[in-house]
């Protein structure tokens, strides 16, 4: 993915707007197309805080079945899945034939916020770097495209963001007290990232970079970008005619006082 939208100027909402629908026909044709085919999706995202995460899978998953678009975001772990081998409480949410999975945040909260916020140690970290290439490849080997994505913004922009979340009443919830300690420390988390990316940036589950710094843009390309990397064919539109209704025949509208609702609009 090109990291040359940094320079590009803002994308206006109407144009925004008009590329999204398009790419939501092609994503209809591909939840067709792994209903049909059994195909195994899973998508990874990871990133910066407020690089965007939850919009674009929003922009994703918007206008496809969440039957067959699934998003994981699993809260803390419990203290008998703190015991477990740590990607165990990962493997039950992968995909089945017929589902794509996106994981918000995912296995590799290992190698970012828990190694940089003290929640593991450096050799819990370190060893999970050594293993999950092994487990990615027997992904792969089972049948699942996986996908994995990181979203960066610049230290201005995620200031800019975090700023909006306090001083707008509808945004407060989003800020919490982990973002605040997060924020201090930037190039922390830049050297968990560099590790994680020599450690799992590998042929059969490659690492890809979107710049979200407009994030409308970021949305469009990671969403054309995960298109282009599954073998899905487009499907084509059916001529659909409504059916007659049915007669009334004998019904009548009962006689009965219902409680409307005010329409004050």
């Amino acid at each position: 993915m090109s990291r040359d939208t940094a320079a590009a100027p803002k994308l206006k909402r109407k144009e925004y707007e008009g590329e999204l629908r398009r790419l939501h026909g092609q994503l209809v044709a591909l939840q067709e197309w792994v209903k049909s085919t059994g195909a195994k999706i899973c998508v990874v995202f990871e990133g910066r805080d407020t690089a965007g995460k939850g919009g674009t899978i929003k922009a994703i998953t918007e206008r496809v079945s969440p039957r067959v678009f699934r998003v994981v975001a699993l809260p803390a772990p419990s203290e008998r899945e703190k015991s477990q081998m740590y990607i165990q409480r990962y493997v039950p949410h992968l995909p089945a034939a017929g589902e794509v999975v996106i994981f918000d945040r995912s296995w590799y909260n290992r190698a970012g916020v828990e190694r940089v916020m003290g929640f593991c140690t450096e050799e819990q970290s370190d060893r999970f770097l050594e293993q999950i290439p092994a487990v990615e490849h027997a992904m792969v080997d089972s049948g699942i495209i996986l996908i994995k994505y990181w979203l960066e913004v610049s230290q201005e922009e995620q200031t800019r963001r975090l700023q909006s979340r306090i001083d707008d009443p509808r945004k407060i919830w989003k800020l919490s007290g982990m973002d605040l300690k997060s924020y201090m420390r930037w190039y922390d988390y830049s050297r968990a990232r560099d590790a994680m990316f020599a450690a799992s940036d590998t042929a059969w589950a490659p690492w890809f970079v979107a710049d979200t710094n407009d994030k409308r843009r970021g949305r469009l390309n990671i969403i054309t970008h995960l298109l282009s990397q599954v073998p899905y064919e487009p499907s084509k539109h059916k001529d659909v005619e409504l059916p007659k209704r049915q007669k009334r025949g004998h019904y009548v509208e009962p006689d009965v006082a219902l409680r409307h609702i005010p329409t004050p609009f």
